[in-house]
This record gives structure tokens, sequence and C-alpha cells, in this order.
């Protein structure tokens, strides 16, 4: 077994580099990298089998009992169901027999129909879709490249998708608008029935801030919704970051992102066999996240050993001095790796949302901690 590293356990495969929306925010195609439009537009069979076996010899060598295989783009389904399917069920053929591949493919929903998600459900294929909420004028900035809004198309396919295949459903993406009203977004994000909601932080740094950066505008959102989820009384959807910052609080082991000091355990593999770090380092300046590896040259530990790989599994060694002498560091963990750049001093700062962080951090602390003295004294336990 190799020592090198901690092993990748999700592994993110551009099916299709390129999307049928061109949503005004999107860092991927109106960021600083260019790189997308000397790529293929579809990833060749070659490289989705190629890769195939990388993901497999990965699994081989560290004895991986789980992992997850995320088909994304640009908009996956461009590349069609059947491709999906088939690189999906290489991997699973390939892997170790004890090793259970958990594949979802991230889509806008506007291309999805009922063939095409009986499809993704024979070959096990689960469903997460991006929407930045559950009417029409939240979605304002989803447009396609005509300029025409993709909400009744999206919402027909969400539709489709929790009406007759909520077993394929994994769950929402939703970036947040500090606009918006967020208690009035989270509810109607609920009527879509989710069974989890990935809510994030809009991509920026300190030499690009994110839009509408001022105070703590978006840790007042976060806030705010945490109060609703938190006071509903039952776990009406599971919210992955209000769920890990509970876990990192109490103690408990957690992993993501964008919060707490778990080593990073993720790739990608761009169209043309490419592998590199994560595509929101993209939105720091052109090539951040290049590795300068490829499926068809190197094995994945390669890329355990690149310098960026390394920086982002050594904990608090690569975080800036305020970072490691915070009080809220092995919660926070310094936040998204991203959020951190700088132009002319990398990465090695405290995050863009550092104030914003904080905020929600000691909110959701207090909460925990208000709730917690009466429900030893009746007996009860638990969160949401």
């Amino acid at each position: 077994m190799s020592t090198t590293g901690h092993p990748f356990r999700q592994f993110i495969v551009k099916v299709h580099g390129r999307c049928n929306l061109a949503c005004t925010y999107c860092y991927l195609y109106e960021g600083p990298d260019r790189t997308w439009r000397t790529r293929p537009a579809a990833a060749p069979p070659v490289v989705l089998d190629r890769t195939a076996d990388r993901i497999a010899e990965h699994a081989h060598v560290h004895a991986l009992t789980a992992i997850s295989l995320v088909l994304h783009g640009g908009e996956p389904l461009l590349a069609g169901v059947s491709a999906l399917g088939r690189f999906t069920d290489a991997v699973r053929t390939r892997v170790p027999a004890d090793c259970a591949v958990q594949a979802t493919v991230q889509t806008n929903a506007t291309l999805l129909t009922e063939e095409r998600l009986k499809g993704l459900a024979r070959h096990g294929i689960r469903v997460g879709v991006s929407l930045d909420g559950g009417r029409p004028e939240h979605n304002a900035r989803r447009i396609d490249h005509a300029g025409r809004p993709s909400w009744p198309a999206a919402f027909r396919g969400v539709r489709l998708l929790t009406d007759r295949f909520p077993e394929s459903y994994a769950g929402l993406l939703t970036v947040v608008d500090p606009t918006l009203d967020p208690v009035e977004t989270y509810d109607s994000l609920l009527e879509l029935h989710p069974p989890a909601i990935d809510l994030l932080l809009p991509h920026g740094n300190w030499s690009a801030p994110p839009p509408h950066k001022s105070g703590v505008r978006y840790g007042d959102w976060l806030c705010a919704v945490f109060d609703r989820w938190w006071s509903a009384g039952r776990r009406e959807t599971r919210i992955r970051l209000f769920e890990e910052c509970l876990a990192l609080l109490l103690g408990l082991p957690a992993a993501t992102e964008s919060l707490g000091l778990a080593p990073f355990d993720a790739l990608v593999v761009e169209t043309d066999g490419s592998i590199e770090q994560v595509d929101s380092l993209k939105s720091a300046y052109e090539g951040a996240a290049r590795t300068g590896l490829d499926v068809f040259r190197h094995a994945f530990d390669e890329a355990l050993r690149h310098p960026g790989v390394a920086a982002r599994q050594a904990g608090a060694a690569a975080l800036a001095d305020g970072c490691r002498s915070c009080p809220l560091l092995s919660v926070c963990g310094g936040g998204h790796y991203a959020h951190r750049y700088r132009a002319g001093h990398g990465f090695r700062n405290p995050s863009v949302y550092c104030a914003d962080l904080e905020r929600f951090i000691r909110h959701a602390a207090g909460r925990l901690a208000a709730d917690a003295v009466p429900a030893v004294a009746s007996g009860e336990g638990g969160t949401p």
C-alpha cells in the first residue's frame, strides 16, 4: 500500500466540458481560467476507459471500500446517458469487489426526461441538481446562451425527478445569494423535496472578492437559514454545511471542503484526461488547478505528491499564522481553500469569508449550547 498522502476517495470526472446554460456568476466559464476552450467538448471513450482503469488502480492500491464517482461538466447530460452508464459500469466492474461506488451526476436539470432518468436509474446513478431556489426569481442568473431563463425547463426536470424517480434524487446544490430572503429561499427549496441541500458560498478571493461582500452579509444569511432549519423540530432535509459544523463543534470527525481540517480527498479528470485539482481553484487564476499530470502517463498517487494537493492535506500546517492561533481553527479549518487566495501571496491567507464563517460558527455553537442544557435535563438528545 502506498504511504504517500491520504488517498483520493472522490473522483470528479468531466464527461462533458461545455454547458447549455450561461449562468452569469459561473466561475468556470466566466472566470479567469480559459483552459476549457482548448479541451474536447466531450471526453472521448479512450479517456473514460483509461480513467476507469486509474480509479480502479487507486482503489486496489489503497484497499478502498467506498468511493464517490461524480459525473460532472459543464452539463454532463450533454454526453448522453449511455456514455455515463458505460463509464459507471466500467468503474464498478474494475474496482475491488468490496469497494462500493456511489455514482452521481450533477446537472442543471434542464435536460432531464423520463427516458434519461430511467437510464440513469438503470445504471445506479443518482441525480444532484444545481438550483439557487425554488422560484423563478431565485434563478434569474441561470440563463441559457440566448439569455432566456432556464427555470421552466429546470423546474419540469426536478418535478419529474421528485415525482417519478425519488429514489434517484441526491439533492440540491445552491449558491448563496445574500440579496435574496434567506428563509423564503430555504422554504422554496423545501418545496422541491430535496433529501439534502449543499449551500455554497460564491467563489471569490481577496483579489477578486465575491459579489455583495461587505460586513457579514453571507454569515447573517447562513444564520437565518440555520435558525429556520434548527427550529423546525424535525430534520426536514439534510444541510451538509450545518451538519458538518455541528459535528465539528461536538468534536466529531467531519469532511467538507468548506470547514474542518480533514485531508482533502478529491481530484478531477478533465475531458482530455488531464488530472487536476478541483475546479474551484480556477476562480483564482489561469491554470491554478493544473497538475501537469494525465491519466495516460500517471497514476493518481502521483497527484498526491503534487505541492497543491499536499498543502491541502497538511491540515493546520498549511494555514496562515492567524488561522492557526484562532480558537475556531478546528471547526473553521481556514475555510474553503480557493477563498484564501490573494495575488502575490498565494493561498496562505485567511478565507475572504473569515468574518462570515466566524459569525456563522459562533451562532451555531450558541444555539447548540443553549439547546443542550434543556435536552440533557429532560433526558433527550440529538440534533436535527
